[in-house]
């Protein structure tokens, strides 16, 4: 096939690449120019998007002899990346930049440039598997359970899937970055980045403040009790217990988390830990990676990138995925996407709206 590799400049995009090579498909490296954070830009920046990240991409794509493109899609990832991160923020919810990029830029944008000038396929250094089904392609949790990264491909659809590929799905990272060695690649022992590449400083409240500007608030308890002041809901997530600068400790003297945001009245709402806990789970705007699910099957639900994946019953409602957990799930908030699972497989992802709390359910 004619492939397009999206490299990074990382050691699995790079061994991803060798591998495609070795396959004996004609491969063409390409590095997806995105932010124009200067901080992002800079050399030596944690992100995915530096200068030292497109060196790097031409250098290995060099030492493989293929050829290699920047293409800069930083204005589609600005409206659709970017623009998006921050309504969600404004809007008193936490979204996942990751998520949004994959079912945007990388599996939309890229993919339909590369369609168009001929090319078969997208592979990307994912950690996840392509299997052939009774139904169509199956996207699989990957061998490392440790870089499983199936949660984050969640978005994609059949059509996506079937002009894209996942190299690395059978491998321990351990074993690619070994190989990367072995051919002589200058990212064998690159580290990983971890930031979100538009804040490669890591510091998102401080982006935020600047995108956003301050919106004075108040934090109270559960019965509506003024405990301190904020400068923007945005500055915290559902979840969240450091940074609350609180004068007035609890009267049992137990830890505080946060519990409830409204950006409208400004208000963070704190409380104690078993507060957290969710066991029902509302998504809207439903993507499936395979046939639509109907009915209501047993699965399981994971909403964050590495988090613990939890048995639960899973149902359409409407235009709405309801998940009815087994057991209380703690920190999630609205905007995350919650990705459906039947067994390794992914069946299917969906932007959490409303999380009921297990303790309300009960009484």
């Amino acid at each position: 096939m004619r492939v397009l590799s999206a490299m990074s400049g990382g050691v699995d995009s790079s061994v991803a690449t060798a591998r495609l090579i070795a396959a004996g498909h004609e491969v063409t490296g390409v590095h997806l120019a995105l932010s124009r954070t200067p901080l992002a830009q800079r050399v030596g920046s944690r992100g995915c998007c530096s200068l030292a990240d497109v060196h790097d991409a031409r250098r290995v794509a060099d030492k493989l002899g293929i050829d290699f493109y920047v293409w800069d899609f930083s204005d589609r990832f600005a409206d659709d990346v970017i623009g998006d991160f921050l309504d969600e923020y404004a809007a008193g919810r936490t979204p996942n930049p990751c998520l949004r990029c994959n079912e945007r830029i990388k599996f939309a944008a890229l993919l339909a440039k590369g369609i168009a000038l001929g090319y078969d396929a997208v592979a990307t250094g994912h950690y996840a598997r392509l299997l052939n089904g009774s139904d169509g392609l199956e996207l699989r949790r990957s061998r490392d359970p440790g870089k499983d990264q199936s949660y984050v491909l969640g978005v994609l659809d059949q059509y996506q899937l079937a002009h894209s590929l996942f190299p690395l799905g059978d491998s321990l990272k351990s074993e690619v970055r070994a190989e990367a060695a072995d051919l002589g690649l200058a990212v064998a022992d690159k580290p990983d980045s971890n930031d979100i590449c538009f804040i490669p400083d890591g510091n998102t409240a401080g982006f935020l403040a600047e995108k956003l500007g301050d919106a004075p608030g108040t934090i109270v308890d559960a019965q509506g009790h003024q405990l301190g002041k904020h400068q923007g809901t945005f500055r915290f997530t559902i979840g969240q217990r450091k940074g609350l600068n609180l004068g007035i400790p609890a009267a049992d003297g137990r830890p505080r988390y946060v519990v409830g945001l409204d950006p409208a009245s400004r208000q963070v709402t704190v409380g104690a830990v078993e507060d957290l806990a969710v066991d029902e789970l509302r998504g809207i705007r439903p993507t499936w990676t395979g046939a639509a699910r109907g009915g209501r099957w047993r699965g399981k639900v994971q909403v964050r990138a590495h988090g613990e994946p939890r048995d639960a019953w899973i149902s359409t409602e409407g235009d709405q995925i309801v998940m009815r957990l087994d057991e209380g799930y703690p920190g999630v908030a609205p905007g995350q996407y919650a990705v459906c699972y039947d067994g390794d497989r992914v069946v299917g992802s969906s932007v959490i709206a409303s999380a009921v709390r297990a303790s309300a359910t009960a009484a």
